[in-house]
């Protein structure tokens, strides 16, 4: 019996990505491949799925494809993702990947192995483009199960290299979407989580996100659904009432960028302050205590200290639970890369010093105001204690000082503390009760 061929995967940037790795990861086990988990051990072919958003994503995908060159030089290297989209010429000249494989292509990385190891033609432009053609993963490294609806944008925010890499928007067949997550279901997974480029403007014939999300909480079974990040903009007073459905949970990645009007203008951003804040108010009055977390740009081309102090006041009035703080980084052939006022990077770091500690501020606040209170968990794993870990509904990690619990179960659990694990606040909990979504 010929030995089983051993594949590695490293995956970078997004849910999206994650997703379309999983996929491809549950494919070549289903053809007989040994999935390791670990880029640096021994194996035959290693996939980099890369990022290329900021220029620190270009970095660390490149440190780790000149990693991969120099460790395993004798095997197959397949660079891919939105990197290998936008800088594939150069990644073909450098060759320090045996296939550079665009995302209009990545669903074929499977038959291009294939077509390597029977010693046939490979090239990754002979194969068709589909970004939806794929496969539900059936085993994952995680609980969750991520669930591609929609990919593409069509905004060209001033800052934003995505739509050259992922193309204009298009949404996945609603019929498609259903059957994935019906067998992801099947499988025994217990989270859904609906990801996309700009998951709001799904629109497949008459169906829109508001009636795809509305289906799939039709669905029988014991599972919730959550949803990615996301673009506030477009919803309407329904929309946020789905929220109402407890397979619904209430937790969004609503990305606000900046708290200056100014900002946002120049940034052609679709949204004013104003009209985020309605909508965080609105969610929150759905859901009392409604996790709002963010995405925020800080030293865009133009922002005085005026507008970044609008920003840390936006921020504190909403109270998120948690921000991602990112540096504002030139990319090349976007219209920001043109604009004037420029920043130093002294200034960049130290407003994204001030966000972080606000954010760590309002992290702990936000689940400190948990304690006392109930959360229904989705078990992960058991710790070295025999303890389960997991997340609430509200996307809240929360440690169950019990023993004998199940991984992959839900539970209702009595908030009793916090505590710190590796600097971040944890919630703790007892009582805890099988919980079953109706």
């Amino acid at each position: 019996m010929l030995e089983k061929k051993k594949i590695a995967f490293k995956t970078l940037g997004c849910r999206l990505n994650l997703f379309e790795t999983d996929s491809l990861m549950s494919e070549f086990a289903k053809r007989g491949y040994e999935v390791v988990d670990d880029i640096d051990a021994e194996a035959d072919v290693y996939i980099i799925n890369t990022c290329t958003v900021t220029n620190q994503s270009d970095q660390k995908s490149k440190r780790v494809m000149n990693h991969t060159y120099r460790l395993h030089n004798d095997s197959v290297k397949i660079v891919t993702g939105c990197m290998a989209t936008n800088y594939k010429e150069d990644l073909v000249k450098s060759g320090k990947a045996d296939y550079v494989v665009d995302n209009d292509r990545k669903t074929s990385i499977v038959d291009i192995v294939e077509a390597h190891f029977k010693g046939e033609s490979a090239d990754p432009d002979m194969f068709e483009k589909d970004v939806f053609g794929y496969e539900p993963a059936k085993v994952t490294a995680h609980t969750r199960a991520l669930i591609k609806i929609q990919d593409g944008c069509n905004r060209f925010c001033t800052y934003c290299i995505i739509p050259k890499v992922r193309g204009r928007a298009i949404s996945r067949p609603e019929d498609e979407v259903i059957d994935n997550i019906k067998k992801v279901i099947d499988y025994g997974f217990k989270e859904i989580v609906l990801t996309g480029v700009n998951l709001g403007t799904y629109k497949h014939g008459d169906t829109d996100f508001e009636s795809l999300v509305k289906k799939i909480l039709s669905l029988p079974g014991n599972f919730r659904v959550r949803i990615s990040s996301i673009e506030p903009d477009g919803f309407t007073e329904s929309f946020f009432k789905l929220f109402k459905n407890e397979k619904l949970t209430p937790h969004l990645h609503l990305c606000l960028q900046s708290g200056s009007e100014e900002i946002l203008k120049r940034m052609r951003r679709m949204y004013s302050v104003e009209l985020f804040e309605e909508m965080a108010n609105k969610l929150r009055e759905e859901v009392p205590g409604f996790n709002i977390t963010t995405d925020i740009i800080v030293g865009f081309p133009g922002e005085t200290d005026e507008d970044f102090k609008d920003t840390l006041e936006v921020a504190g009035r909403i109270k998120f639970g948690h921000i991602h703080t990112f540096k504002y980084s030139v990319r090349k052939g976007t219209r920001a890369e043109r604009l004037p006022g420029q920043i130093h990077g002294k200034i960049k770091t130290a407003r994204s010093e001030e966000v972080r500690k606000l954010s760590e501020k309002m992290r702990e606040e936000y689940r400190k105001s948990f304690v006392g209170k109930e959360q229904v968990v989705l078990v992960e794993r058991i710790d070295d204690n025999g303890f389960a870990t997991g997340y609430g509904e509200n996307y809240v990690p929360v440690s169950i000082k019990e023993k004998g619990l199940k991984p992959n179960t839900f539970y209702k659990v009595s908030l009793t503390g916090i505590e710190f694990t590796n600097d971040e606040p944890v919630l703790t909990g007892k009582s805890a009760e099988e919980y079953f979504y109706g």
